[in-house]
This record gives C-alpha cells, sequence and structure tokens, in this order.
C-alpha cells in the first residue's frame, strides 16, 4: 500500500475546498492500492482555508498566520499511519506546503517556486520513504 494525498483521489481537502483528481490514482486508489490523507486536515486546519506557504521552516497564512504547529501535528498523524501500514512509498501534491516533494512556493504568495520540500515530505524522506508527486505518476 502507498500513502496518497486525499485530494488527488476526489476528497475536498485541497485549501480552497476543492479535490485536484488525477485519474490514475483514481483508478489505483479503486484497486485498494492507496491509503489517502490530509496532512493540513490532521493537523487541525479546515478544507477550505487560507492559502499557506512556507518561509523557512515555518509555514504561514497569507495573512501572516504562523500554521507551523498545525502542520507537523498533521505530519505526525499520518507517520503513525505509515507506520501502521508499513508504507514505503507516498505519492503527494506537488508543491503544497506539506506535501510537496522537490519544489514548493517561496512563502512570498507570489507563485514562485524554490527547491525544497513541504513538511510531511520533508519527514518521509528522513524516514527512508519514496516521495513523489502525482506529476511522476
Amino acid at each position: 500500500m502507498k500513502l496518497v494525498s486525499g485530494c488527488l483521489i476526489g476528497v475536498k481537502c485541497s485549501y480552497n475546498g476543492k479535490a485536484r483528481p488525477n485519474k490514475k490514482l483514481i483508478e489505483m486508489f479503486k484497486m485498494g492500492e492507496l491509503l489517502p490523507v490530509c496532512p493540513e486536515m490532521l493537523g487541525g486546519l479546515p478544507s477550505p482555508r487560507e492559502p499557506n506557504e512556507q518561509k523557512g521552516k515555518k509555514v504561514f497564512t497569507k495573512s501572516g498566520r504562523d500554521v507551523t504547529k498545525e502542520f507537523a501535528k498533521g505530519a505526525k498523524e499520518v507517520m503513525a499511519l505509515v507506520k501502521k501500514y508499513n508504507i514505503k512509498e507516498a505519492i503527494l501534491k506537488a508543491r503544497s506546503p506539506s506535501c510537496g516533494s522537490g519544489k514548493v512556493y517561496d512563502g512570498t504568495f507570489s507563485g514562485k517556486l524554490i527547491d525544497g520540500d513541504g513538511v510531511l515530505a520533508s519527514i518521509l524522506k528522513r524516514k527512508g520513504i519514496k516521495v513523489i508527486t502525482e506529476e511522476e505518476v
């Protein structure tokens, strides 16, 4: 079983209250191959919610509220599932402040990308979990 960002299989958990469905991933989910998660919601944030971006080691809303604690809590909840289900691979939403792998937004809310990983993706990688985005499937 692989971990997947819930928004990619049709769960309306994205910051804007919408899903970001990916047909191939939906088919994999229907075959029982994927465990969907939304680290932001597991951390206590609602959907819809204000856009968030990383700035350094912290995560902020567009209006400047520090939501690092919620992102860390969500990642911790996901890690408990990773351990319980012996997850070795994750397919996560590209550029997300939680799930982004390789590129994330720079924290200015200007659309500029920088090299880096989201909060969850970073932890997964440190634990030896293979992380890819939906763009690599």
